[in-house]
């Protein structure tokens, strides 16, 4: 039995503490928000993911886009949403490796890797220990741009994946997405979005709201790709048609093939001892795409 069949309806409270990842990639969910076609029933903070998983997991947010392996090792305190997530089918553009060594010849090196992901660092660590049997060294870069630059191995996400796409040679590029696609045929999810249990208990139809209104800005945002490309040029302008190819190549929808990929990256994590235990990747509310 779901939650929402299981608990009791709860008083709406005021206002409800929402994570919002503070990238361009999140634009497709948020910019009806932004351009106030939908008005959003909580209060929005953007932060990069790994401030975001810390807030929701310390309860300073009732619910959030939360890594997807920060997730998978706390999932017994949160609550997983359905509808929505940040993946893709295969590249995904703005999480990569950029290394001038092949990966596969990476063991013992050190690799520098960006703090602002847990997701993308994980992900990382499994392709290179199971699909390339290698164990290199790692460490966290404040300024992981211009490691890149300077032809170390890096790991990038965001924006400055996309900076460092454009700025180092195509040939030292690995994008992550595209090497766990070809090795397990699977998707990626790099993100979920979870609600705290206290504040599930606490307001479910709050959730609810909060849930229905990403869902319908997410829906908005297809027939207006034209406003959310806008606002990706004003925050990081790119080459013409860039943020088309790029959001055409990302998934938001949290169905049964994201589900399924986030149940391998799960089993992946599990065989590296990143989390002690695999959890179930299907949402614990009902969905509102769905309905």
């Amino acid at each position: 039995m779901g939650l929402d069949a299981a608990r009791p309806r709860a008083r709406r409270s005021l206002m409800l503490r929402c994570g919002r990842i503070a990238y361009t990639n999140d634009l497709p969910i948020y910019v009806a928000f932004d351009a106030g076609a939908i008005a959003y029933p909580g209060s929005l903070h953007a932060d990069v993911p790994a401030r975001l998983n810390a807030m929701l997991l310390a309860g300073e947010l009732d619910l959030s886009p939360i890594s997807a392996f920060e997730w998978a090792k706390h999932a017994g305190k949160l609550v997983l949403l359905p509808d929505l997530c940040i993946g893709a089918r295969d590249d995904v553009v703005s999480v990569v490796l950029v290394s001038a060594t092949p990966p596969a010849l990476l063991d013992g090196a050190m690799v520098y890797v960006t703090g602002e992901s847990a997701s993308g660092r994980n992900l990382l660590r499994v392709i290179l220990e199971r699909r390339y049997s290698v164990r290199p060294n790692y460490a966290v870069e404040a300024h992981p741009l211009e490691r890149a630059r300077d032809g170390e191995p890096t790991l990038l996400i965001g924006d400055s994946a996309i900076d460092a796409i454009e700025t180092v040679p195509a040939g030292n590029v690995y994008d992550l997405g595209k090497l766990w696609h070809e090795w397990t045929g699977e998707q990626t999810v790099f993100a979920v979005w979870a609600a705290t249990r206290a504040a599930y208990e606490r307001d479910p139809e709050g959730i609810r709201a909060c849930l229905h209104a990403l869902t319908d800005a997410c829906t908005w945002s297809r027939s207006h790709m034209d406003v959310v490309v806008a606002a990706a040029q004003r925050a990081i302008a790119r080459p013409p048609g860039f943020y088309e190819t790029y959001y055409g190549k990302l998934n938001f929808t949290f169905h049964s093939a994201a589900q399924n990929g986030l149940a391998a990256f799960c089993r992946e994590l599990h065989a590296i001892g990143a989390i002690d235990a695999v959890p179930s990747p299907l949402p614990e509310v009902i969905g509102v795409l769905t309905r």
